[in-house]
């Protein structure tokens, strides 16, 4: 869970500048040596550690001394910078309540100059590994820590929001800092937890959106009932962060699965029979 925004607002501006440091040091240093962090602070030793044993406190920031004694931000502290920046640029005032839980990422309600939802990457360790072998942007090899991973997660799915809006129904993209990005809000409620009146057409707008996108160069790559959203009748595709683009060597199988999932949904659903093919070839016309 993020920080709360009271901690946000509680952050001195030394406790920002260590947690700054270690995210540059980062970059560096699996844990970030103490020396390291002192140069880079300018801090006093007693204002140090005291900063630092506040941070660990709050679930910023975490101390081990395995390989070597050093200091690491974690999802609590990187929340707190991201939060503090994107307060900053006036793009959120106030945080709300948690409206849901992927397997990479929590979505909170908040306020900017409306209504916003903000999405928090966190690319876990169980997860890394995966992310790291499927996804095209994350480096083979060498240091990446999660907060990082989860960093390039939500630019990639930032830069698919600011590509297909508007002529492919997607959350308006709103900012983006580190691992957390604004957006707006979309009414309607999740495929999966609906029951439709008139379902053709839903599946009708679905496949018309994959075709859309598939046009400007994006493949959706995880697709199913589960990031579509529905209202009435309208439809929005959401969770992009972990697409690929329509010239990428698996392009024909990763859309061909987007579009089974789906299928298989309304089938499973709602009795629509509706050939793979035919909605293939719809999709690359």
């Amino acid at each position: 869970m993020p920080v709360s925004p009271e901690r946000v607002r509680a952050l001195h501006k030394y406790d920002l500048r260590v947690l700054l440091s270690l995210e540059r040091l980062m970059q560096r240093y699996e844990w970030v040596p103490l020396d390291a962090l002192k140069a880079s602070t300018k801090l006093s030793d007693s204002e140090l550690e005291y900063r630092l044993q506040r941070l660990i406190e709050w679930d910023m920031v975490r101390y081990d001394a395995v390989p070597y004694p050093g200091y690491a931000l974690i999802f609590g502290g990187y929340d707190t910078i991201a939060l503090h920046t994107l307060t900053k640029k006036g793009a959120v005032t106030a945080l709300g309540s948690l409206i849901g839980v992927g397997k990479e990422s929590e979505v909170y309600e908040g306020l900017g100059l409306g209504p916003v939802v903000l999405k928090f990457h966190h690319v876990g360790q169980q997860s890394f590994q995966a992310v790291r072998k499927e996804r095209g942007y994350m480096p083979d090899s060498g240091h990446c820590p999660w907060v990082f991973a989860s960093a390039r997660s939500a630019e990639q799915e930032f830069t698919a929001l600011q590509q297909l809006s508007p002529e492919v129904s997607v959350p308006l993209p709103i900012e983006r800092s580190r691992h957390v990005v604004v957006m707006s809000q979309i009414p309607g409620v999740n495929l999966n937890r609906c029951t439709l009146e008139e379902p053709r057409p839903v599946l009708d707008k679905i496949l018309e959106n994959v075709r859309r996108a598939y046009a400007k160069g994006f493949i959706h790559g995880d697709l199913s009932e589960y990031n579509v959203m529905v209202d009435d009748s309208e439809v929005w595709i959401i969770d992009w962060p972990q697409w690929i683009g329509t010239d990428h060597p698996n392009a024909d199988v990763i859309l061909r699965r987007d579009i089974e999932n789906v299928l298989r949904f309304f089938r499973r659903k709602y009795r629509i029979d509706y050939p793979t093919e035919e909605a293939v070839g719809l999709v690359v016309r």
